[in-house]
């Protein structure tokens, strides 16, 4: 392996370090949604029940001993609902802003990973291929027979770094794609929850 990685030139240590940083940003990112990830219809029944039995604080409290972003969320909307139903809401909003980003974090990084690795690659095709035509340059004009072994420096440089930067781009987009579905199931379970939340907090109020 370490032979493959000196043949694939300088191009190579750029791609080992996006495969090393995306890498990273999938273990902490699928760690980060796990410990988000809550029995949202468990937690909406429990909190109907205290909401419905008048225990505003006990459903608060359960929100604030709740990991995870729609916890956070349904306290925003609880803590207003003595409120209209536009401000129960505005307040739902403004803890989402939050919360959102807070989900996609690092996820450009692997965006931008799965873009630019293929590109390295190309670069260190090109960069594999100039070197070849460099030696028939010069043997050339040395008027000295150019031989396989010759170019297969070269060569070896611009296939390998063409293989690692797919190899490191086709998984990372593979992943970047999985986590956004995760966030965008994250974000659904939120705004439903919401929805439940304010059309309850509403109609045993009557507003």
């Amino acid at each position: 392996m370490w032979e493959l990685i000196v043949k694939g030139g300088p191009i190579m240590g750029l791609i080992i370090l996006c495969s090393v940083i995306a890498f990273a940003v999938v273990l902490e990112r699928m760690g980060h949604l796990r410990s988000a990830k809550i029995d949202t219809g468990k937690f909406m029944q429990d909190i109907s029940n205290k909401v419905k039995g008048n225990r505003v604080m006990e459903a608060v409290d359960m929100c604030n001993s709740t990991r995870g972003p729609i916890a956070r969320i349904l306290k925003s909307g609880i803590m207003k609902y003595d409120k209209q139903k536009s401000e129960m809401k505005e307040a739902i909003a403004d803890a989402g802003v939050h919360e959102v980003p807070l989900l996609e974090k690092n996820l450009g990084v692997l965006a931008t990973i799965a873009h630019i690795a293929p590109l390295l690659g190309l670069l260190g095709t090109v960069v594999g291929m100039l070197k070849a035509f460099q030696v028939i340059e010069a043997k050339a004009m040395s008027m000295v027979p150019v031989s396989p072994g010759d170019l297969a420096g070269g060569i070896w440089e611009a296939l390998i770094t063409t293989v690692a930067g797919l190899a490191v781009a086709i998984p990372t987009y593979v992943a970047y794609n999985y986590l956004v579905s995760r966030v965008d199931n994250f974000v659904l379970d939120m705004e439903k929850s919401a929805t439940e939340l304010v059309n309850l907090l509403s109609d045993m109020r009557g507003v």
